[in-house]
């Protein structure tokens, strides 16, 4: 089986766009692949962090993790900053990585529009997350459209140190979904769902109550046509809550469309709560379980051994073909 990386970060309320876009389709690849699914917590800290939220954060991702469906018999479940070897070996690609490439990161640019100052974590974080790929001898990598840009730096350091000092590491290739791998707003159809917008209604959180749910679907945007079809183009808001609706309830698009068709923008809202909540309600109880139960330790500390091994047989290879071994 192929190889698979991918890690969030636990920063925020984990949103219906990280669920639909990640975490779900994390479970959808654990019978099919060798899948290392990390916390990246190291990654929180390129912004202020409060040290107990974070921890809290951080353990509740990881319940979130098993509370969708992640079986650690199957795949391997750790803290990032439980593995040292992430960031050795984001030292050694930060010192060939070059600063004009990270200067284009388009992530970096958005983050630290309009701070009077920002922290060189955040400039030079695609290094580690380099590093969070190629420790794992990774060949497939989930990922959004905001971050191909990052995985493209990845493949290119990899090459890189390949080409330089001989084979180290496997050249990791994109899984990109062609459908629903960007969730947009409920506020603002044009624009990424996103942990971190102003205002809450721009996103449903896993951590919603059913009238809070309610409340956004009820509220989000969508145009005066009234009129149920699938143009994410002239019709953004709809697009997006039947895209949305058809993740969640294993419909698709088309068999939606035509079962909703000439009963109007208020009975799909209406139905969608519906599904989004009998979805959301048994993961929220298992999160909550977990959380009580005290397993994640085991798991985590299971997980965490298991990556160390697999992360330290990369790091030594790198650090004899560039002369650290002595």
């Amino acid at each position: 089986m192929k190889r698979v990386f991918s890690g969030v970060q636990p920063t925020g309320d984990v949103t219906i766009g990280n669920y639909l876009g990640a975490i779900k389709r994390f479970v959808e690849l654990q019978d099919t692949t060798e899948a290392f699914f990390s916390i990246v917590n190291m990654h929180a800290w390129t912004i202020p962090q409060e040290p107990d939220v974070l921890k809290q954060k951080t353990l509740s991702l990881a319940a979130l993790y098993l509370a969708v469906g992640l079986d650690p018999d199957k795949t391997t479940i750790f803290v990032q900053s439980d593995v040292p070897e992430h960031s050795e070996l984001a030292w050694y690609l930060q010192c060939m990585t070059y600063i004009g490439e990270l200067g284009r990161m388009t992530q970096f640019k958005e983050k630290g529009e309009g701070k009077e100052t920002v922290s060189v974590g955040l400039y030079t974080y695609p290094a580690l997350m380099a590093a969070d790929i190629l420790l794992y001898q990774t060949e497939l990598v989930p990922v959004g459209d905001d971050q191909k840009q990052h995985l493209e730096l990845t493949r290119d350091l990899a090459e890189r140190f390949n080409k330089r000092f001989g084979e180290a590491f496997k050249v990791p290739e994109p899984l990109i979904s062609e459908f629903g791998a960007r969730i947009m707003g409920l506020d603002d159809p044009t624009k990424k769902m996103s942990k971190s917008a102003p205002s809450p209604y721009n996103r449903i959180t896993l951590a919603d109550t059913p009238d809070e749910i309610r409340s956004k679907i009820m509220k989000s945007v969508t145009d005066t046509e009234n009129e149920i079809r699938y143009d994410p183009e002239r019709k953004p808001g709809i697009s997006n809550l039947l895209t949305i609706f058809s993740l969640f309830s294993g419909e698709t698009v088309d068999q939606l469309v035509a079962r909703l068709q000439g009963k109007g923008y208020g009975t799909l809202k209406k139905e969608l709560v519906e599904v989004v909540v009998g979805h959301l309600q048994p993961i929220q109880e298992r999160h909550r379980q977990i959380l009580e139960s005290g397993e994640l330790a085991s798991v985590l500390r299971q997980g965490g051994e298991r990556a160390r091994q697999e992360a330290a047989k990369t790091l030594q290879a790198v650090k004899e073909k560039m002369g650290l071994m002595v």
